[in-house]
């Protein structure tokens, strides 16, 4: 795909170049014929000059014609008056008439000669106008046409811009898909390299573990094998053969792709058969309008049965892919799902062929109508040549598919020698097949070219014809890749059969094949009974992916256990002595509570004893002798000041008993007993915190990630948007630089045509200042005389 996105992109390239090249002409052709038209129209404004002139000679001339005339019948009058003068005095006024006479014939003479120049004045001005109308005519002629031309090459010019932006917009898609692809692909690549990283390991391991099976078996068969009963083939056809895995999956892989090129084929064929259908009730005669010939209605009518045709060709390829699966044996004796195939592909051959006459007249149909060109007549014949040969090469492929198909139904018709043969002309054949729908494509490309240059042709035409020249490139790019994909796996169909390549096993007969699967099905569920449960344990690949993992982070985990075996034992230890300052902060405050009370008691007491020393002193003086309370007092402190111990659920406290008071025990546990529900309750109010924050946070992620979802929507809509922005914003600046262009011309076309209007305006000014001038002396001449 790759490769050919790329050619795609080079034949892009060069279309681009050329139609480059042949702008940059077409820009220089339309500046010359700009030039020239310049050029004719300052010659036809000089021409209008001198057309001007002669038209004021010519008005001079007339004016001094009309005087000229005036003058001679003034003197014609004068010639009558002095001739009946003469009459009535000719004796007495010969003299006079002899003047006369001689004045008259002078007179005569120069009215003669102005007559003459006159005339000829005439002539010159009449020939002068033919010339300058002739000229004109001709020049206007040639200004029209060059106008035409020029809008015809501004329209070439602008349909070629049109095009460039469009095949460059294209492909900077088609860059841009392939970069993604070359991207997708690297990654593939890597994973494919890891893959066979592992496959190589897994390799190396199942080679080792297959050599030492190897040795154990030839050692067995050595020794425990009394004879070989492959000696006698008939006895080993119905024998289970070994099971080769690997065969199977390359059939499954081989029939998957190919059931994915067959639908690619099948999709393409509807489409050219479906559009086939679509082009002849539009072209020559509109369907709509009008009605298509009895030849065109019945090849219409087979066209429209070509699903029928075609669909059941993928059906077929899906069955015979479905009937290749791991457990079986494929080999052409045991796919039996072949034959169908064959039989609903010589059905569609048999289409082919009945309506490929029905596909030649039309073609000769479309040569006769009126608009058809010569050109266009040799490409329907060239399309002709390539529908017969398309027919005979699906001819040749239904022949060698039928072939293919008969060791599944009558093996002794086709040996097995002749296999390989029959693979590498099927092999041929389809390259043949890819060889014709490139002619095909190729012609019919050419055909679309000449058509939309007709002037009859409609939008709904046109769009037919890209569908069916889209529809013949993607059969031709379809059978490309089946001819690809059958030569790269030409030496898979070709090579020997490995069941059948075994000593005494021969070619393997249908029936033959159907006893050897089920012996094999039973002889896999047999085993599948025997074989006894494992106990779980890791897998093997999964404990080598994961050894080396495990021996880089064995250290570090041993350290960071030991780090947290460490940093548990602290806390409990911190706790601990947390939970004994705290019990000993409420016993000091016990303490402090009773030595308040004590130190009350005791100032109580001391009251007595004061009066009592009172009156002991008075008492010592009056009778001189002294009580023993010295000798009691310490007595009374040691009681007081006995330490009493008291045990408990919790430990044994210390106590001193204060004037013979007993510590109570029940008070000390009920204290403990209130701290550790307080501890309680603020842990279970820290847990019930922890939790609902826990809810909070995991709700706030879960916004956060529909908002990051929803803002990266967001993004990509932004970057598409930014993207046409950008396209606008160029397309918007070209548009602005062919207006300002536009403009510009404008502009200096309007200042060229302004300077000449000042030129002219300044002449006829001239002019008018001329004959103001030369009528104010006519005037004065006229009253002189």
């Amino acid at each position: 795909m790759a490769a050919d996105l790329h050619a795609k992109y080079q034949k892009l390239a060069q279309e681009y170049s050329k139609l480059r090249a042949q702008n940059q002409v077409l820009k220089k052709a339309v500046v010359d014929e700009q030039g020239q038209g310049a050029s004719l129209k300052e010659e036809l404004k000089m021409k209008d000059q001198s057309v001007r002139k002669l038209q004021q000679e010519m008005d001079s001339l007339t004016f001094r014609n009309q005087q000229l005339a005036k003058r001679v019948e003034l003197l014609q009058e004068e010639l009558v008056t002095t001739e009946a003068k003469g009459k009535k005095s000719k004796k007495s006024v010969d003299p006079q008439s002899q003047m006369s006479q001689q004045r008259q014939s002078v007179f005569d003479e120069d009215l003669q000669n102005k007559i003459q120049e006159n005339e000829r004045l005439h002539r010159e001005i009449q020939e002068a106008q033919a010339k300058h109308r002739q000229t004109e005519t001709d020049l206007r002629e040639r200004l029209l046409v060059l106008e035409k031309d020029a809008m015809q090459h501004k329209a070439v010019i602008d349909g070629l811009k049109m095009k460039y932006i469009d095949t460059i917009e294209k492909l900077q898609n088609d860059k841009a898909n392939l970069e993604v692809k070359s991207q997708s692909l690297e990654r593939e690549a890597k994973d494919c390299r890891l893959r066979t990283e592992e496959c190589q390991q897994q390799l190396r391991n199942i080679h080792t573990d297959l050599s030492s099976r190897l040795d154990q078996s030839l050692s067995i068969i050595q020794d425990k094998v009394p004879f070989n009963d492959t000696s006698c083939a008939e006895y080993s056809t119905l024998d289970v053969p070994v099971h080769d895995r690997r065969h199977q999956l390359k059939a499954r892989d081989v029939s998957g792709q190919a059931l994915a090129f067959l639908r690619d084929l099948v999709g393409a064929l509807l489409n050219l058969h479906t559009y086939t259908e679509q082009r002849i009730q539009i072209y020559p005669i509109d369907s709509a309008t009008d009605t298509i010939s009895p030849l065109n209605q019945k090849f219409s009518e087979y066209l429209h049965e070509n699903a029928s045709y075609v669909r059941p060709l993928e059906e077929g390829m899906l069955n015979l892919f479905e009937s290749i699966t791991e457990e079986t044996v494929t080999t052409l004796e045991t796919t039996v799902k072949l034959k169908p195939f064959s039989d609903v592909f010589t059905t569609y051959v048999y289409f082919l062929k009945k309506i490929l006459p029905y596909q030649l007249k039309s073609l000769e149909e479309e040569c006769e109508y009126s608009v058809c060109t010569a050109n266009l007549q040799a490409r329907n014949i060239e399309l002709q040549s390539d529908m017969k040969k398309m027919t005979a090469v699906f001819e040749k492929l239904q022949v060698y598919i039928s072939l293919l198909a008969l060791p599944s139904t009558k093996p002794e018709m086709l040996l097995q020698t002749n296999y390989n043969v029959v693979f590498t002309q099927l092999a041929a054949c389809l390259h043949s097949l890819h060889d014709v729908m490139k002619d095909i494509s190729k012609h019919y490309s050419k055909k679309v070219s000449l058509e939309q240059e007709l002037p009859t042709i409609t939008q709904k035409l046109k769009n037919t014809n890209d569908c069916i020249l889209s529809s013949v490139v993607a059969l031709s790019n379809v059978t490309g890749k089946i001819g690809t994909f059958f030569s790269n796996n030409l030496d898979f169909f070709t090579v020997p059969s490995v069941y059948s390549s075994r000593i005494g096993m021969g070619v393997i007969d249908p029936l033959a094949a159907e006893c050897m699967l089920g012996n094999k099905k039973k002889a896999a569920a047999y085993i599948k009974t025997l074989k006894k449960p494992r106990p779980g344990s890791v897998p093997y690949e999964e404990a080598l992916a994961n050894r080396k993992t495990i021996l880089s982070s064995t250290e570090s985990r041993e350290g960071l256990s030991q780090q947290v075996q460490q940093s548990q034992e602290k806390i409990a230890k911190l706790e601990q002595e947390k939970e004994h300052w705290m019990l000993e902060a409420q016993l000091a405050k016990i303490k402090l509570e009773k030595e308040n009370q004590r130190l009350t008691e005791l100032e109580s007491q001391l009251k007595p004893t004061v009066t009592g020393k009172m009156t002991f002193v008075g008492a010592v003086q009056e009778n001189g002798t002294i009580p023993k309370l010295e000798e009691e007092l310490p007595f009374v402190e040691k009681d007081s000041k006995e330490p009493v111990r008291s045990t408990s659920l919790v430990g044994m406290l210390t106590t001193s008993t204060i004037n013979n008071e007993i510590p109570d025990a029940e008070s000390r546990e009920q204290l403990i007993k209130n701290h550790y529900m307080m501890r309680v309750a603020e842990l279970t109010s820290q847990l019930q915190i922890g939790d609902s924050k826990s809810v909070h946070f995991y709700a706030e992620c879960r916004a956060l990630a529909k908002r990051l979802a929803l803002a990266e929507k967001s993004r990509e809509a932004l970057l598409d948007e930014i993207k046409v922005a950008n396209q606008n914003i160029v397309r918007l600046q070209d548009e602005l630089m062919t207006t300002k262009r536009s403009y510009e011309d404008q502009l200096s076309m309007m200042s060229d045509h302004l300077c000449s209007m000042n030129e002219t305006l300044s002449k006829q000014r001239e002019e008018i200042d001329s004959l103001r001038m030369g009528s104010k002396g006519n005037t004065k001449k006229n009253r002189g005389r």
